[in-house]
């Protein structure tokens, strides 16, 4: 076996092993913290997704996969315990005490929440408010908690994670480099973790180090070319969902996010059938432009239910938008190189290829029908 058929496998054994670790990609796993600082008085509400209450304390009794209001009542006092413990709120180095008051429901672009209202009482003044939060640290790494802090008509914002679990709040001095650098983090990690916008990559990079000659896919003839195909591609999706992004943020354009998720899975298998059977040839730009769109109101369920305005939007959505973008300059510069160098490989033209593309499919099938029709058809590996 040649040098380049053994790295053709490496690379087709590393894709499969990237994607089929999870067939499900929905949104990622967030909450809501939002706290309001009025002297020494914190009042605010924490927003949890009842989906993500159910994996970590059971809210479902009877196991229908429907959780009721009544299901969740009577399971207020444990949620109210399992998040508490996970929330610690001080005043300096002093605790500040966190009491739960009322519990709601509300429905997100993503599903409902248990939106749990509560308030803090420190001892005296605030001023420098410090954050520690590990809900769902222990079960989910993925998840973040985004937090909207009101502060003298101020709003300050931060994404709790693994690598940040305690943050720190100077309230007079607000810092927006931090901000701006907590979004941008998040941005990059939001597109690492979409299993689906990777495969829609994926499935109009497969072609890009490939011509279309005499009804077969033929070797690129040179780098430039490449690489000229692969700039306009991403660049018209660039563009088409930081407008989407943008629109439903901003709340101009709202969509329900379970059609949202659909219509990403149905582009994935667009995008790869259209490597079996070449429909979009010259113009597959255009097609990244027009998907595009779709993949920006799944960026977006990040930032529109935080309710953000004015300068916090504004870096949010900035940062944000610029982490997607360095995100997908990761998998590029990974990606075509390798596949630049393999493109006149046997494996590359017809295993990796077309099995890929044959792969992607079927992941992405699998995700429509779950996602349109609201049904799980393989749990066992989620």
């Amino acid at each position: 076996m040649s040098f380049y058929n053994k790295i053709s496998y490496l690379l087709f054994f590393a894709f499969l092993f990237c994607f089929n670790s999870s067939a499900h990609a929905h949104k990622p796993s967030d909450s809501y913290l939002a706290a309001s600082v009025e002297e020494s008085q914190i009042k605010g509400q924490w927003d949890i997704a009842l989906r993500d209450l159910d994996f970590a304390i059971g809210l479902d009794e009877n196991a229908n996969n429907e959780i009721t209001w009544q299901e969740v009542l009577n399971k207020r006092q444990e949620i109210n315990a399992y998040a508490f413990a996970r929330l610690h709120i001080k005043n300096a180095k002093i605790n500040c005490p966190i009491t739960p008051q009322k519990t709601l429901i509300d429905h997100h672009t993503d599903g409902a929440y248990a939106v749990i209202r509560y308030y803090a009482s420190c001892s005296e003044p605030i001023t420098n408010l410090n954050f520690k939060y590990t809900l769902f640290a222990d079960i989910d790494p993925s998840h973040r908690g985004l937090l909207k802090l009101d502060y003298k008509g101020t709003t300050k914002t931060s994404v709790f994670g693994p690598e940040n679990v305690i943050q720190n709040f100077l309230l007079e001095k607000p810092n927006r480099l931090t901000e701006f650098k907590n979004y941008l983090v998040e941005g990059i990690g939001h597109i690492w973790a979409g299993y689906d916008h990777i495969l829609f990559l994926l499935s109009l990079l497969l072609p890009a180090v490939l011509i279309r000659k005499s009804d077969s896919w033929q070797p690129s003839p040179d780098f430039k070319s490449t690489f000229i195909d692969v700039l306009k591609v991403v660049t018209a999706f660039t563009i088409a969902h930081s407008i989407t992004l943008t629109l439903a943020t901003l709340h101009i354009i709202s969509l329900p996010s379970r059609w949202v998720e659909a219509a990403i899975a149905a582009s994935v298998i667009v995008a790869a059938l259209n490597n079996i059977f070449p429909v979009i040839l010259k113009k597959r730009w255009l097609a990244a432009f027009v998907f595009g769109l779709i993949h920006g109101f799944g960026f977006a369920s990040v930032l529109s239910d935080l309710g953000l305005q004015n300068g916090s939007l504004f870096i949010a959505l900035v940062g944000f938008n610029v982490g997607v973008e360095i995100g997908q300059i990761g998998i590029l510069s990974i990606y075509l190189p390798v596949s630049f160098a393999l493109r006149k490989t046997w494996f590359y033209q017809h295993v990796f290829f077309y099995g890929g593309s044959i792969f992607i499919i079927a992941i992405a099938t699998i995700w429509f029908v779950e996602r349109a029709f609201n049904i799980g058809l393989f749990t066992f590996i989620k």
